[in-house]
């Protein structure tokens, strides 16, 4: 598997995500892992943290609908602007939020 080539489809995918919607670890993780042969949750969590700063991160989240408690306070305001939909715990309603990604 191509490392770079794996963090670029990652990006790229959550750079798809529409606003006021979220889609999942796990969800990227099928996708991508379906064109590049491998890959699962962690790895994509691996790559949002080392490489997601410059695109949408609060819009990935834990199957869940929960972010790491390090990012829930950036995200919060992102969602509260974007208007997606969250549940009273604040973790994002992912019945109404999730999107699924198409294949890259």
């Amino acid at each position: 598997m191509d490392v770079e080539e794996y963090v670029e489809r990652v990006l790229t995918c959550v750079e798809a995500v529409p606003r006021g919607r979220v889609t999942t670890y796990g969800a990227i993780a099928e996708v991508v892992g379906a064109v590049m042969g491998g890959g699962g949750p962690r790895q994509v969590g691996s790559i949002m943290a080392s490489y997601g700063g410059p695109v949408p991160w609060w819009r990935v989240v834990r199957a869940d609908g929960s972010l790491p408690p390090s990012h829930q306070d950036g995200a919060r305001q992102a969602y509260l602007e974007e208007g997606t939909p969250l549940r009273p715990t604040g973790n994002v309603d992912i019945k109404k939020a999730f999107w699924r990604p198409p294949d890259f």
